[in-house]
């Protein structure tokens, strides 16, 4: 998907690698090693991304560390593209016709920004008829490559119209939240 977009393999490596773990700083060796890359070709696009303004470099001590710039216009944009192609939203679109019938599924931004969260936040919200083992093995994976707990919850189309129109404050909390759609139309599940 995002692939087809941006022709760099690298480029697209490299960005999903920050952009799926935001506020994370990367040496050059380290972003070489975890995108299995050639280090000339990690330097070029490095390069590149900090020439159109995406990321930023800071020496410290001999090391080139490299950090994405929360205030690049595109910024947000990007990051809700990469989270619906890789990691969670990636494997929740590639798989699912085995999932079921997907009417809605939602990354809370703030799952998606890696910002502080309460315990009772929902992290994913999946509405249809949904194949549990499938998902939840989908989840426990990404639960894995992030090391953290994933919360995510699961209703079916019946259950999350009435909890809407019942004004529930857990859904209303969810309605309220930042989100990224992986499937669905936003304006559709908030109304």
């Amino acid at each position: 998907m995002l692939k087809d977009l941006i022709i760099s393999r690298v480029r697209v490596k490299i960005l999903s690698l920050f952009f799926l773990a935001p506020g994370m700083i990367y040496h050059v060796r380290e972003i070489v090693r975890r995108t299995d890359e050639e280090i000339n070709a990690v330097r070029r696009e490095l390069s590149n991304l900090e020439k159109a303004g995406i990321m930023t470099k800071e020496k410290r001590a001999n090391r080139l560390f490299y950090v994405l710039r929360r205030d690049y216009p595109l910024y947000y944009d990007l990051l809700e593209l990469i989270v619906k192609c890789y990691g969670l939203g990636g494997e929740i679109i590639k798989k699912r016709a085995k999932l079921g019938r997907i009417k809605f599924a939602m990354i809370s931004g703030k799952y998606a920004r890696n910002s502080v969260r309460d315990a009772n936040d929902v992290d994913m919200l999946i509405v249809g008829k949904v194949v549990l083992p499938e998902i939840s093995q989908i989840i426990r994976q990404e639960e894995q490559k992030r090391e953290r707990e994933i919360n995510y919850t699961v209703m079916s189309e019946d259950e999350f119209e009435f909890r809407k129109r019942r004004r529930d404050p857990f859904v209303i909390s969810i309605l309220n939240g930042a989100r990224i759609m992986v499937i669905g139309d936003e304006e559709e599940l908030v109304k």
